[in-house]
Parts: C-alpha cells; sequence; structure tokens
C-alpha cells in the first residue's frame, strides 16, 4: 500500500522534497523501462531530455509521440494516493515529462524554480520524479536546495540562448547557496516528491551511463491552470502548448470551478 509516514510528510513540508520509502515493482519498473524505449524510437527528432506530455497516446501538440504506458503510471491509484497526501484530496493530473539524458552527452537542466514556467494560479503542484534507471551525482542526478521553498517566492531567472540545456531559464546568481545541494541518487523504480518552489537542477550526463526520469505533474482542486498565461515568455526552450494540454481530475472536486477538463482531449 502506498503511504507516505508521517515523518516522510514532515520532511516534505519543512526541505521541500522527499525520497518516500513507497517504490514502483519491478513489473511497473520493467513495463515503463520498455515504454521509454518504445518512446524513444517513436520521436527520433526530438532530444530525449524534451520529451513533453509522454502521458499522452500519439502525436501531441508539443511535438512528441506519446504512450499510454506513462498515463496508466500517472494514474496509478498508489501514486495518486502519495500526490494526496501532500496537496490534498482534489488531485489535478496536468503534466508528464519524461527526462532522459544520454550517456556521455546529456544536457544540463539549469537551477530553477518550476513555479517560474507553469500556468498555475496560485502556484501549487506536487511533482513525483520517478527513476527508470540509475540516477547518480556520476550521471546527472536531481540536485535540491533543502529549505528553498519556505516563503513561496519566486526568483529572479535569466535566459540562457545556448542549444546545450534542457531548460533555457537559469536562477540569477546570488539566489541560494549552492554548498547547501542535496543530491537525489535513485535507484530504477524509486521517486523523489519535490514542491513547486523548490529550487534544483541538475549536472549534464558525462558518465557512460544513461539516465531517465518521469516527471508526474500534479496541482490541487484549489488552484486554475490558466490557458491565458504565457510564463517565462515562452522562452523555455522545451517546447509546449499550455492553451491545448488536457487536464485529468484525478480526485475530489475542481474547488475554483473554472477549470477547463475537455480541451485538449481527442475522442478514440
Amino acid at each position: 500500500m502506498a503511504h507516505l509516514s508521517a515523518q516522510e510528510v514532515q520532511h516534505y513540508q519543512e526541505l521541500g522534497y522527499v525520497v518516500p520509502q513507497f517504490r514502483l515493482s519491478e513489473a511497473w519498473v520493467q513495463r515503463m523501462q520498455g515504454a521509454l524505449d518504445t518512446l524513444i524510437r517513436n520521436n527520433p527528432g526530438v532530444r530525449p531530455e524534451k520529451l513533453v506530455s509522454a502521458h499522452i497516446e500519439g502525436r501531441n501538440d508539443e511535438g512528441v509521440r506519446g504512450s499510454r504506458d506513462f498515463f496508466d503510471l500517472a494514474t496509478d491509484p498508489d501514486i495518486v494516493d502519495l500526490v494526496a497526501q501532500l496537496i490534498g484530496p482534489d488531485v489535478i493530473l496536468w503534466g508528464c515529462h519524461v527526462f532522459c539524458k544520454p550517456a556521455s552527452e546529456g544536457f544540463e537542466t539549469p537551477w530553477h524554480q518550476d513555479g517560474h514556467y507553469w500556468p498555475i494560479r496560485p502556484l501549487s503542484n506536487c511533482t513525483i520524479w520517478v527513476a527508470l534507471e540509475p540516477s547518480t551525482s556520476a550521471n546527472g542526478c536531481l540536485r535540491v536546495i533543502p529549505g528553498s521553498h519556505l516563503g513561496k517566492k519566486l526568483h529572479p531567472h535569466l535566459h540562457e540562448d545556448r542549444t546545450d540545456l534542457t531548460l533555457n531559464q537559469r536562477m540569477a546568481e546570488g539566489s541560494f547557496d549552492l554548498k547547501e545541494a542535496v543530491d537525489l541518487e535513485l535507484a530504477p523504480g524509486q521517486m523523489s516528491m519535490h514542491d513547486i518552489y523548490m529550487i534544483h537542477g541538475a549536472e549534464a550526463n558525462h558518465s557512460g551511463i544513461r539516465r531517465t526520469g518521469v516527471a508526474l505533474r500534479y496541482m490541487p482542486g484549489s488552484s486554475l491552470f490558466d490557458r491565458s498565461l504565457r510564463p517565462a515568455q515562452g522562452q523555455t526552450g522545451v517546447p509546449v502548448s499550455f492553451a491545448t494540454r488536457p487536464l485529468w481530475l484525478l480526485r475530489g472536486q475542481d474547488q475554483t470551478g473554472l477549470n477547463d477538463f475537455s480541451v485538449g482531449h481527442r475522442g478514440p
């Protein structure tokens, strides 16, 4: 049964992230590793760090041909149970991004805050980052600045016009102390969960081992996915179409009464 302990919930609340004891079964890991290989094979023209909306089956509006397997993972009751413990009983799925860093040439993910990129108001979200392959300091694992979510403040981000980055917005120097960074090393099937204000990033992969994680995005029903907004002036380095991004109400209610759950959904 998927459940966060009281200590894990407290860790998330105080530090902005947690690596729960719960992990995917070996069967789930094998299924998703197979789905990952198919996803990469079906998207030869897309950098594997930029497989946006991989949970939307078929070609999506962001240039990726997705897979039902990732949708099944994002809607798995165990996963949703974990999220509900942190954001409440009203759970909306709105995103799924596969970050696959090839061996020796995997892109860096600059230090950033997710809230800088997303049209969620008020800003509130829990991301579950599921490791599908070993994620280590050597191959560019996720790094976080503990407690950086406290105060719910977005820090300035600067645009970098580079082609070797996962995202093209980097936090301005002086916003945080790099010496406080913690590496979240994960084995396949393990996962981390982090807050929308958490400062995080990942080094480039110069090792001989590929590193892949899938980021599942959930917001509470008290927030609006505002399709009229264009965060970061669209200069994110990742093609997104928030205007047509589909939402799924997985648990509870849309407390705002304004989220549109019909946009972006296709017929059978």
